[in-house]
């Protein structure tokens, strides 16, 4: 699969003036909230209406989605307000009958998308389809097995295609429900910078109050788009409900994210500056990220030493380590100067940290 410019043209298809948004709630429950929901954001830049049917959880036990049933709802959805709709598929049965209710978009989520066998089995279905199919990232961070689950419904004659950009599973603590590992998204995009790209805030934060911070640094970045869960009911949701949004919420979110295309010079020189500046800022939160790790490691190696009664400074080891990282700073372009200065700092931190550890 190689990049044209062919792969925007159901977007570009769409002349919107504003990021493409794709809006709904986590789980179809019953028809009365579906279509509620629907008709809040009926007269709203919302573009698709999103509802999950098929919801497998991590565990069982949980609530699981309505099933089929849920597909007349998004008819009736359709029908009342005119929104077309979209949903999750899973497997070649799903498929099937998203079709036959003429579902306008599917998307095929994280646990799908890191297997092969059940991509293959997706696009097998889809195959010729004209609808528009988006592939989730898969849940971790595998920018080959992203891409080889497009790549496998691009080779089944499917056109329509795009990526969501969930964010990825962590076993560390973090703000995030799921890290968004932007480096990886902008690498996407680098490979293939036509194929549409969707930010799904509400999976990256598990948490409502950070969906326009997220939803931020996407259109940064030049997402074409946001999938956010909204319900309105969110502290009541039967899924996910930490990370849903009210409609009126997301039409101000809306509001305050609003970017207009514009055509002149000094505008296209702007949003350039800016993507590449967001580019910086994604990469300077990763380097404070890690330097905060780097000093919870140093504060064990204070505890080992104080329980030991070893002195803090040890100038073999600091040497060893100076010296290893001005050959690979040159390796990166970085100058031994530059190196030198950043390291002896990070190491007068350790030691501040070892030593506070020691003397308390």
């Amino acid at each position: 699969m190689e990049n044209k410019k062919e792969m925007r043209t159901w977007l570009d298809a769409m002349n919107l003036d504003h990021p493409l948004v794709i809006a709904g709630p986590c789980s179809a429950e019953t028809e009365e909230q579906v279509l509620k929901i629907a008709h809040e954001l009926k007269d709203t830049d919302v573009n698709y209406y999103r509802a999950g049917i098929w919801k497998p959880r991590t565990r069982p036990g949980n609530f699981e989605g309505v099933g089929a049933l849920g597909l007349k709802w998004l008819q009736k959805v359709k029908a009342e307000t005119g929104m077309k709709t979209c949903t999750e598929v899973a497997n070649a049965a799903h498929v099937k009958l998203a079709l036959e209710y003429d579902i306008d978009l599917l998307w095929i989520g994280a646990r799908s998308t890191v297997s092969p066998f059940i991509m293959q089995e997706i696009a097998d279905a889809l195959q010729g389809t004209d609808k528009i199919v988006l592939v989730k990232n898969p849940v971790n961070p595998d920018l080959s097995l992203w891409l080889g689950g497009i790549e496998r419904l691009y080779s089944a004659g499917i056109k329509n295609l795009g990526a969501i950009h969930r964010g990825f599973s962590t076993y560390e603590k973090s703000k995030y429900r799921n890290i968004p590992e932007w480096q990886l998204a902008i690498e996407f995009q680098n490979r293939f910078p036509d194929l549409p790209l969707i930010n799904d805030p509400s999976h990256i934060t598990g948490n409502r109050d950070m969906i326009l911070e997220v939803s931020q640094t996407a259109l940064d970045l030049n997402f074409d788009g946001l999938m956010v869960e909204t319900h309105f009911d969110p502290e009541n949701a039967w899924s996910d409900a930490a990370q849903q949004v009210t409609p009126s919420s997301l039409v101000q979110i809306m509001k305050d994210l609003k970017i207009r295309k514009e055509s002149d010079p000094e505008a296209e020189y702007n949003s350039e500056l800016n993507n590449l500046r967001a580019q910086i800022d994604v990469v300077d939160n990763q380097i404070i990220d890690l330097l905060g790790k780097r000093m919870k490691v140093a504060d064990g190696i204070g505890l080992l030493k104080k329980q030991k009664n070893v002195a803090v400074l040890q100038n073999k080891r600091w040497n060893e380590i100076l010296g290893k990282m001005v050959l690979e700073g040159d390796e990166k372009g970085l100058s031994e100067e530059f190196i030198l200065r950043m390291f002896k700092a990070i190491h007068q931190e350790s030691i501040n940290h070892q030593e506070k550890i020691i003397n308390n």
